[in-house]
């Protein structure tokens, strides 16, 4: 049995959605496909797939094991390219996961122009505000917006991520505009429900943190959504310069308590350290760095007085 060969008909089933249209792609017999899969689940004890009279699906085992071959399966394609000189140029498909907010408004802008300058690299981008598993989900890399703390992950740092407090001008005018971090306690505060602590926040001034503690009618878990509240009067938000920079250039929204600092983190590009950086992860890593930039764009004029 050729296990590889296995695994690579098993991924072409899993996403040709059937025997039939895998066999075509791979030009292999319907038969020849059939019994690479019942090879397959004979080596493994299990089974892989769930077969009707209309359509396949994974079984639990299946989902687990499609994973790893995919990324089993890309680790030998790009072994070959680096022994045949041909890892210099990326190709193949990089399976990338971004947060929702930051992936809409900054990362998926930038890929058109990535994908045109390199016509043999696929991106398979997937959103998601969860910790995903580099690893068991097989992502190649991953953005993520935090403090990091797993050792087993590679990070180079792509930009800070700063917060600001920012309210609609209707609302400071029917509310009052806080000059101190107390008065926010009796103020509307929008809060993030995938916060460490959706009831407070954690200003300083003059080196010195207070932990304020907050309250309001809305507990959303969505960046823009905060922002598109916050811009229509609903309360005071705390929300990163990526997503109310355009709204505080635009007067939609502008800042409260400038003399105070919000917490800031790094936006980071992280791939496992069990793998070796291959050329396609590398040449979108760098062509985000350039793009970016450290001050990002979207800080531009917020900062400045």
């Amino acid at each position: 049995m050729d296990l590889l060969a296995s695994m690579k008909v098993f991924t072409h089933v899993v996403e040709a959605h059937g025997f039939t249209a895998a066999s075509s792609r791979l030009g292999l017999s319907r038969a020849a496909v059939s019994k690479h899969i019942a090879q397959l689940e004979a080596h493994l004890g299990g089974q892989l797939l769930q077969r009707t009279t209309r359509r396949i699906s994974l079984t639990e085992i299946g989902q687990a094991y499609y994973t790893r071959c995919k990324a089993i399966l890309e680790d030998v394609t790009d072994a070959e390219c680096l022994v045949s000189g041909l890892n210099s140029e990326p190709r193949g498909t990089l399976r990338l996961n971004v947060p929702m907010t930051f992936g809409i408004r900054q990362i998926a802008p930038l890929l058109g122009r990535f994908t045109a300058l390199y016509p043999h690299l696929n991106i398979d981008l997937s959103f998601s505000d969860r910790l995903v598993d580099v690893v068991e989900e097989g992502y190649d890399l991953v953005i993520r917006i935090a403090r990091l703390k797993d050792s087993n992950l590679i990070a180079r740092r792509l930009a800070p991520a700063r917060l600001v407090i920012c309210a609609a001008p209707d609302y400071l005018e029917q509310h009052g505009r806080p000059h101190t971090a107390e008065e926010l306690s009796s103020q509307r505060c929008l809060r993030y429900s995938y916060a460490s602590n959706s009831n407070e926040w954690r200003i300083s001034k003059d080196g010195r943190e207070q932990r304020i503690r907050i309250s309001g009618p809305l507990l959303l878990n969505n960046g823009d959504a905060l922002c598109t509240a916050a811009e229509h009067a609903a309360g005071i938000a705390m929300l990163p310069t990526f997503i109310v920079g355009d709204s505080i250039r635009a007067g939609r929204l502008e800042r409260v308590l400038e003399d105070y600092e919000c917490p800031s983190v790094g936006i980071h590009a992280v791939y496992s350290s069990s793998r070796h950086l291959t050329a396609k992860v590398r040449t979108l890593i760098d062509f985000l760095a350039m793009e970016i930039n450290d001050p990002p764009a979207w800080d531009a004029g917020i900062f400045e007085h």
